[in-house]
C-alpha cells in the first residue's frame, strides 16, 4: 500500500526567506500557518474526533493525550498507549513513534513525584519531530540517526462542511508512513500497544476481538449504564497479528513484557481472556526495499452511549409529558447523537472502515480549499486553529441531533453550560460550515428556552427541554439572537423557517424593550446583564449597539413579511441619534452610568440576584462615591461597539450607526487597549491569558480618566475571542495592519512554547468565543452570499487578487478575484447567483467566472 502525504506549506518550513507572507513568532521559529519544532512542540495537542462526539489529541511529538471519550473532557488523561517501530538488525532499531518527551511532563504533573509510574516516558523515542496542521489533518515527521527511515504520522477525523453527521462520528485515524531511504532491504514490525484505559470500577473490564484489532471495553455489572464504554483499535491489513492480553503480573510486568516483544520485533498472538486483561497489542510486519514506502492505517472508534449529564434550572410547574418532538428530549440524561445512529461499537467501526476512503477524500477536499486561501498567514492560522473547538468536548450533539455546547472545558468537566448565548454570539464558524446545526441553536433559544413573556434563559438545558427563568436575561445574548436569526435566514433562504420564528422574535424584542428600554428612548437604560457576568447600569455603547442591530434586523424581517414595524423603526432612529450624540465622546463610545430615574430596584437589591455582586460595607461606600460596582463608564471598551460587528457578520449590509464614528472607536481601541508588551500592565483578575512580555488587547482602559475603583470584573484581562472580533471589525474598515497587530499578538502567545496553539482558553479550554476568528475571512474579503436575493457580495480589503475559502447553504469551495474580476470555484455543491455586487457596484453575472 502506498500513500503520498502532501505537506501543504512546505516552503514555510524549508525556504523561509522565499515565502511572501510568513512571519516569525517567538520560540524556536514557528511561522504563522507553518510547522512547529523544538520548544514549539511543547504544548501542542490537536483534537481528533467528531463534532459532539468526544476526542483524543495527537501531540506535537506524535503522542496521544487528552483522551476525552466519556462525553466530557479529561485533559490530563494520557494512558499508556503508543505506536512503535522495530527494525530488525539495527542496534537501536526499536523506538516509540514519537519525538522527545516535553520537559514539562517530567516534573509538576500528577504522579510526577512518584516518577510517573506506568507512563511510557522511559521508552526510547526519536530525536527529532516536526508538526504541521492542515485542519482536520495533522502531520508529524520523525527523524533519528539510528533508523534510516523517513517516517510521518497523519492524524485525522472526518470534517466535511454541510455533512454534519459524517463530521460527528466518534472516530479517528493515524496513518504511519515509512519510506526506506537506505540502500538495503529492511524488515520491520509496526505495533500499537495500549493498556485498557476504558476500564471502570465495579465493571467487567475486558479486551474483545475485532477484525485486525481489538476493543477495549467496560461492561457495567449493576445499575451504572453510564459506565458502558468501548474503544476499538484496528487496521485494514489482514496480516495484522493481535495480542489480546498482555502478560499478567504485578508491578510493571505487563508494560515491561509488552516492550520486550516490541524491542525484539517479536509479534505475539494471544486470544482474548474472560476479563481483566491489562492491555493489548497489534503488530503489522512488513519489508521495505530501498525507495519503497509502506503505510499502516491505525483506525479507532469509540462508543459511550450513556451519561449522567443533566444541566439547566428545573421548571417548577408541572410540564406536559414529553414525546421527544415538542422541543424537549425524552431522555433524563444526555445521550450522544451517535448512539441513535449506531447501536454498537462494531457497527460504528464497520461504517468507519467501509467509508474511510470517501470520508478522507471529502475531508481532504475541504482542507485543500481552506488552505488555498491567500489571506495573511496569521489570519489563516487563527481561523483554522480554532476550528478544533468543534472537535473538542466543548460541543455536544444530543440524541436527536440538535447541537448544545458548553462555553469551554474544565480539566474534567464542561465549563459554563447551555450554549450560552452571550458567548456563542461571537462564534461565526458553524453558521457557515453546518447551517442546519446553527439553526438548531436558534430553535432551542427561541422555541424552548424562551417563555411566554419573551424572557430567554441564556443557558439552555441539557437534555434540551423547557428551562427555569429565575435569573436575568442577557441583553447581548438575547438581542444578538435576533441578528443571528436574520443571519440564518439569509444563509438558508428559507422563508418558511423565518415565518415560524417571527412570532418568537417579536415576543423577544418586545420583552427587551419593556425590560431595558421602557421609556422607549432607543437605548438600554435599565440594568442589563451581559457577557461580563455583571449588569451595566445606564446606556452604554456595547449593549446599545446590540439593541440597534437587533432593531435593524427585526424591522427588515418584519417589513419583508408585511408586518407593521413602525414602532421599532422609530426606536431605531431614536437610538441611533442618542448613541451618536450622548454616548460618543468624539473618539469612542462609552457608558453613562445611571441609577436615578430608573424602574429597577436599587443596586443593593438587584445585587442579590447577580453573580457574586453583593455589597460589603466597603462596597457600599464606593456605591455612594462612584455608583454601582462593575461598570465601565468613561472607559474605552474593546467590545464597545460590538453590535455593529455583529450586524456585519450577520449580513446586514446597511449602515446603522455612522461608520466614521464606528471606525474611530475601533482605531481608539487599537490605540489605547492594544499592548505590545504587558509586563507593566496590572491584572489582578485572571492573568495567564496574556502576561509578562507578551502582547494582547486589554478589554478596557481609561485613557481620559474616570477609572473606577472596581470596574467590571474582567476589565484587565485579554480574551482571544474579543481580540479577533476587534481585529475583524478593523479589517471591515480596511484597517488591516491594526487588525493584524492584534492577531499576531494573539497567535504569538499560542506558539506552542507555553500554550497549546489549538486550545485558546478563556473560562475553559477550547473556548467558543475564539471562533470569532472565522469572521476575519468575511472582513478581509467582503464575501457574503445572500440566499434570499441570490446575491454574491465581494468587498475586498486585500486587493484585486485573492483567493479565500467560502461556504454557504448549498455548497462550498473558494471565492476570489483575479485582476479585479470575481470568480467562484465550488468544490462541492452549487451556488445560484442571480446578482453580483463588487465593492458596492453591480457586476455583470454573465462575466462572473464559475470554475
Amino acid at each position: 500500500m502506498r500513500i503520498t502525504v502532501r505537506i501543504t506549506g512546505l516552503c514555510l518550513m524549508l525556504a523561509a526567506l522565499s515565502c511572501s507572507q510568513g512571519q516569525l513568532t517567538s520560540g524556536d521559529g514557528h511561522k504563522y500557518n507553518g510547522s512547529y519544532s523544538g520548544n514549539n512542540l511543547n504544548h501542542i495537542a490537536f483534537p481528533v474526533g467528531g463534532l459532539g462526539a468526544g476526542m483524543i489529541c495527537i501531540e506535537g511529538t506524535g503522542a496521544v493525550s487528552h483522551v476525552s471519550v466519556w462525553n466530557q473532557p479529561d485533559v490530563f488523561n494520557e494512558p499508556a498507549m503508543f505506536s512503535a517501530i522495530s527494525v530488525k538488525g539495527l542496534e537501536n532499531g526499536a523506538k516509540v513513534l514519537e519525538g522527545p518527551v516535553p520537559d514539562h511532563k517530567i516534573f509538576g504533573r500528577p504522579r510526577s513525584a512518584r516518577g510517573a509510574p506506568g507512563a511510557t516516558y522511559g521508552l526510547p523515542r526519536f530525536d527529532n519531530a516536526e508538526f504541521t496542521a492542515r485542519f482536520p489533518f495533522a502531520t508529524v515527521k520523525l527523524q533519528d540517526d539510528d533508523i534510516p527511515l523517513e517516517i510521518s504520522i497523519q492524524a485525522w477525523s472526518p470534517f466535511i462542511p454541510l455533512d454534519p453527521d459524517n463530521s460527528s462520528l466518534p472516530c479517528g485515524a493515524f496513518e504511519y508512513t515509512f519510506t526506506n531511504r537506505g540502500n538495503t532491504t529492511m524488515e520491520a514490525v509496526y505495533s500499537f500497544n495500549s493498556v485498557n484505559f476504558m476500564s471502570q470500577p465495579e465493571c467487567r473490564n475486558l479486551i474483545k476481538p475485532y477484525n485486525n484489532g481489538f476493543i477495549l471495553s467496560s461492561l457495567p455489572t449493576g445499575e451504572k449504564p453510564q459506565a458502558q464504554g468501548d474503544f476499538a483499535f484496528f487496521t485494514d491489513d489482514n496480516s495484522t497479528i493481535v495480542n489480546h492480553c498482555w502478560f499478567r503480573g504485578s508491578w510493571w510486568d505487563p508494560l515491561t513484557m509488552a516492550w520486550k516483544h516490541v524491542a525484539e520485533a517479536d509479534p505475539v498472538a494471544a486470544d482474548p481472556v474472560a476479563e481483566n486483561a491489562p492491555g493489548a497489542s497489534l503488530y503489522v510486519p512488513f519489508t521495505l526495499k530501498p525507495g519503497e514506502t509502506r503505510t499502516v492505517r491505525l483506525m479507532m472508534a469509540w462508543y459511550v452511549p450513556n451519561t449522567t449529564i443533566r444541566t439547566g434550572e428545573e421548571v417548577k410547574t408541572p410540564q406536559p409529558a414529553c414525546d421527544g418532538t415538542a422541543g424537549c428530549c425524552d431522555t433524563k440524561y444526555h445521550r450522544p447523537w451517535y448512539a441513535s445512529r449506531f447501536k454498537t461499537v462494531n457497527a460504528l467501526a464497520g461504517y468507519w472502515s467501509w467509508n474511510y476512503d470517501e470520508l478522507k477524500a471529502g475531508s481532504t477536499l475541504f482542507s485543500d480549499a481552506l488552505y488555498n486561501s491567500t489571506l495573511p498567514d496569521e489570519v489563516n492560522e487563527a481561523v483554522t486553529a480554532n476550528l478544533t473547538i468543534l472537535k473538542s468536548p466543548t460541543v455536544l450533539r444530543q440524541y436527536d441531533g440538535r447541537l448544545w455546547a458548553w462555553e469551554g472545558c474544565n480539566d474534567q468537566s464542561g465549563c459554563c453550560s447551555g450554549s450560552c448565548t452571550h458567548v456563542w454570539n461571537y462564534a461565526q464558524a458553524i453558521s457557515h460550515l453546518f447551517p442546519s446545526l446553527e439553526r438548531s441553536l436558534r430553535e432551542t433559544e427561541f422555541l424552548v428556552s424562551q417563555d411566554a413573556s419573551g424572557h430567554q434563559t441564556f443557558r439552555s438545558a441539557l437534555p434540551i427541554r423547557p428551562v427555569g427563568h429565575s435569573f436575568h436575561a442577557a441583553a447581548d445574548g438575547q438581542l444578538g439572537g435576533i441578528m443571528k436569526v436574520y443571519r440564518e435566514w439569509r444563509i438558508s433562504g428559507d422563508d418558511e423557517w423565518l415565518k415560524k420564528m417571527y412570532p418568537y422574535l417579536k415576543q423577544n424584542i418586545d420583552y427587551c424593550i419593556s425590560l431595558w428600554d421602557p421609556r422607549e428612548h432607543g437605548v438600554l437604560e435599565e440594568p442589563h446583564h451581559n457577557t461580563y457576568d455583571v449588569e451595566f447600569w445606564g446606556p452604554d455603547g456595547m449593549c446599545t449597539s446590540f439593541y440597534l442591530g437587533a432593531l435593524k434586523a427585526f424591522t427588515t424581517i418584519g417589513g419583508y413579511l408585511g408586518e407593521d414595524v413602525s414602532r421599532y423603526s422609530a426606536l431605531l432612529d431614536s437610538g441611533v441619534k442618542t448613541i451618536e450624540t450622548d454616548l460618543y465622546d468624539g473618539e469612542y463610545f462609552f457608558q453613562k452610568i445611571q441609577v436615578d430615574g430608573l424602574s429597577s430596584p436599587s443596586p443593593l437589591e438587584l445585587s442579590q440576584k447577580s453573580v457574586r455582586a453583593g455589597y460589603s460595607d466597603e462596597a457600599r461606600e464606593l456605591l455612594l462615591e462612584e455608583g454601582p460596582k462593575y461598570q465601565y463608564g468613561k472607559g474605552c471598551l474593546s467590545d464597545g461597539i460590538i453590535g455593529m460587528w455583529m450586524a456585519k457578520v450577520c449580513g446586514i449590509n446597511e449602515e446603522i450607526i455612522d461608520d466614521e464614528k464606528v471606525e474611530s472607536h475601533l482605531v481608539a481601541v487599537h490605540k489605547y487597549n492594544y499592548k505590545a508588551d504587558l509586563s507593566n500592565h496590572a491584572n489582578p483578575q485572571r492573568p495567564t491569558y496574556a502576561m509578562k512580555h507578551e502582547g494582547g488587547l486589554v478589554l478596557c482602559t481609561w485613557p481620559k480618566g474616570g477609572a473606577l475603583s472596581l470596574p467590571f470584573v474582567y476589565s484587565n484581562e485579554v480574551w482571544t475571542g474579543i481580540e479577533y472580533q476587534v481585529a475583524a471589525h478593523l479589517m471591515f474598515f480596511g484597517q488591516n495592519e491594526k487588525g493584524l497587530d492584534i492577531v499576531r499578538a494573539c497567535r504569538d502567545r499560542y506558539d506552542g512554547t507555553a500554550r497549546n496553539p489549538f486550545d485558546e482558553y478563556e473560562c475553559g479550554h477550547w473556548y467558543a468565543r475564539a471562533m470569532s476568528s472565522y469572521s476575519m475571512i468575511q472582513a478581509l474579503t467582503g464575501v457574503n452570499y445572500d440566499a434570499v436575493t441570490k446575491t454574491l457580495y465581494i468587498d475586498s480589503k486585500v486587493g484585486d487578487d485573492f483567493d479565500s475559502f467560502f461556504s454557504c447553504q448549498s455548497g462550498w469551495g473558494n471565492v476570489g478575484m483575479e485582476k479585479g474580476k470575481p470568480y467562484v470555484r465550488m468544490a462541492r455543491g452549487t451556488i445560484d447567483v442571480e446578482k453580483c455586487v463588487v465593492t458596492g457596484e453591480d457586476f455583470p453575472v454573465a462575466e462572473l467566472k464559475m470554475q
